[in-house]
């Protein structure tokens, strides 16, 4: 399953895109779940800062990522 181009998925770009859509998933689903959590059981907090950290976290990987590419050289990819 490669496009046989020789890149890496960081330098083909794929990385920022999808982690961008997967820290906003994670941060609306930490969303919806805090009215459970602040309403609920104590332990009903652990989901929503869950879904935070994780958001967090592919956060920190798409920033990586544009870092990378921009040590690279290649912004022909589009703009951030």
């Amino acid at each position: 399953m490669s496009d046989e181009s020789g890149g890496s998925a960081v330098t083909e770009g794929y990385v920022v895109p999808i982690a961008g859509l997967v820290a906003f998933m994670f941060a609306l689903m930490a969303g919806l779940t805090a009215g459970r959590a602040l309403s609920g059981d104590p332990a009903d907090v652990a989901v929503p800062v869950g879904f935070g950290a994780i958001s967090l976290l592919a956060l920190r990987i798409r920033t990586k990522a544009v870092a990378a590419r921009e040590a690279n050289g290649s912004d022909d990819a589009g703009e951030e």
